[in-house]
């Protein structure tokens, strides 16, 4: 297995659409950013989730909150790759972070959901669509599985934010 390097992401990119929208000024060494989506979804004080439109206004996430937010980006992982999210170091400085729920399988397509918490004692922390968040590496698979994740997902071609299906 080997992570792909900038030149190379950025001509999946442009082939064949690995990150769509795709800006040249978002790729990294070895990875390539990612921002929010226009919608995240906020646990409320009975454990649902209220939905708000964060191209619209800023969000301010309370301390200790718990957010649903996805990716602006359509992410196609195709066949012979798969990819891990990570939150941007600047962001976890600030006291956001990320819920492990990072990896994403061979053969993906759709937005990337993102669980979000601020582990800031004191301080809300904003969240506003197009913030860059974090950025996705991807990785060469040795081989190509037989049942990639198209043939198996509950959550392929997801389009926003999406809670667990269970």
């Amino acid at each position: 297995m080997s992570t792909l390097v900038d030149f190379q992401i950025r001509e999946l990119c442009r082939s064949s659409g690995l990150v769509e929208p795709f800006d040249p000024k978002m790729i990294n060494p070895a990875s390539i950013d990612v921002t929010l989506g226009p919608f995240i979804k906020v646990e409320n004080d009975n454990g649902f989730f209220t939905t708000f439109d964060i191209s619209r206004e800023v969000f301010w996430m309370p301390p200790k909150a718990f957010v649903l937010a996805a990716t602006a980006e359509w992410v196609r992982t195709p066949v012979t790759l798969e990819s891990t999210f990570l939150l941007k170091s600047s962001r976890g400085r600030e006291g956001y972070d990320h819920a492990l729920a990072t990896y994403i399988d061979p053969g993906f397509h759709g937005r990337i959901t993102l669980e979000l918490s601020n582990l800031r004692r004191f301080k809300e922390l904003p969240l506003s669509a197009g913030m860059r968040i974090g950025q996705l590496r991807f990785s060469r698979l040795d081989e190509t599985p037989n049942r990639p994740y198209f043939m198996t997902g509950r959550y392929h071609r997801d389009a926003g934010v999406q809670e667990s299906k269970g």
